[in-house]
């Protein structure tokens, strides 16, 4: 059924992490969700050696993205990529570091250069990588870098948490609380929300999305009460993105905006910080979410977990959010196919 449809790329990750083991396990279950052929990127021996491990009859065959869909069916298809030490589940080392980058690098040159749909990443060790002199803050930093070298453009990524029931933007990520709000601000709101609704008009289908903006503040600042932010940088931020025609609204208390009822007034969910994003997106989708980079030339997805060494190789880890991260990349390919 994958026939004539090209593959997506996806990259090992850490292999002393679960990325072999849920890749594996997602194989399995092909034919149950009808999955999407996909092109594992890594190191085959480590899939061999998991497998005996998790006594899982899974076949491999080492090939490339030409005939990564014809195989599909038949056995897990792999492009080799070499790892620098032995792999033990479990034990990440800095030596394995060049091997899990250069999938990534594959991953995404393949997507460039229209050998594949899209690009799935497997959860990377970010200390094992800085270990190894690793440049970049994260996953979505690199893949930026990637895509500006072989554009030429900059380019914005932004970080969508994606599940069943709710998808959810931080403005600022990784940095911590009481930096938030001198980061904050109108330009960054603006060109964040831009980017959101762009890429759900072209890669999920949704003609005229509407953003949810959140207040930074509890109650949204209560008019000043409570912080000036939400005054000063949110609400202008917002009367401009709908002067450009975009539907966005708010500054919204957040403690009011993921209920049930709250949730159908909206598409995606944009908030001031990481938590005020990724708590409710996890607690109404811990298992199915996918983390989503938005603003990229290509399509990326990623399990919404990380390596869970403690689990590699024990039987317990499960392939939930890879199976989701591999489906929306699939509807993500094709939603951006008809929207050209």
């Amino acid at each position: 059924m994958n026939d004539g449809v090209l593959p997506l790329a996806l990259s090992q990750g850490d292999p002393a992490g679960i990325g072999p083991d849920i890749a594996l396990q997602a194989w399995l279950r092909r034919d149950e969700r009808a999955l999407p052929a996909f092109l594992y990127i890594g190191d085959p021996a480590v899939l061999h050696v998991r497998a005996r491990q998790l006594d899982l009859d899974v076949p491999i065959v080492e090939t490339d993205a030409t005939h990564a869909s014809q195989m599909f069916q038949r056995a897990l298809p792999v492009l080799p990529i070499a790892t620098g030490v032995d792999v033990l589940a479990g034990k990440p080392h800095v030596s394995n570091a060049r091997g899990t980058i250069a999938a990534i690098e594959t991953a995404v040159s393949l997507c460039l250069s229209g050998d594949v749909r899209a690009v799935v990443t497997n959860p990377i060790a970010k200390s094992v990588l800085y270990e190894a002199g690793f440049g970049f803050p994260g996953h979505t930093e690199f893949l930026a870098d990637l895509a500006s070298k072989a554009t030429g453009e900059t380019r914005m990524p932004v970080m969508m948490l994606a599940g069943p029931k709710l998808r959810a933007v931080p403005v600022t990520i990784h940095i911590p609380l009481k930096d938030v709000s001198g980061t904050l601000t109108e330009a960054l709101i603006i060109e964040t929300c831009r980017v959101v609704a762009q890429d759900m008009k072209s890669r999920f289908g949704l003609p005229s999305p509407r953003l949810a903006v959140a207040g930074l503040n509890p109650h949204a600042g209560e008019g000043g009460a409570i912080g000036q932010e939400d005054d000063a940088i949110i609400h202008p931020a917002i009367r401009q993105l709908r002067d450009d025609g975009i539907d966005a609204f708010g500054p919204l208390p957040a403690d009011t905006m993921f209920h049930g009822d709250a949730r159908t007034r909206y598409d995606v969910a944009i908030c001031m910080y990481h938590d005020q994003a990724l708590i409710p997106a996890k607690a109404l989708g811990f298992d199915d979410s996918v983390n989503v980079t938005l603003g990229l030339p290509f399509i990326r997805t990623s399990p919404d977990h990380g390596t869970a060494f403690g689990l590699a190789g024990s039987g317990f880890a499960k392939e939930t959010s890879l199976v989701a991260a591999l489906e929306m990349a699939d509807r993500m390919s094709f939603a951006q196919d008809t929207s050209r």
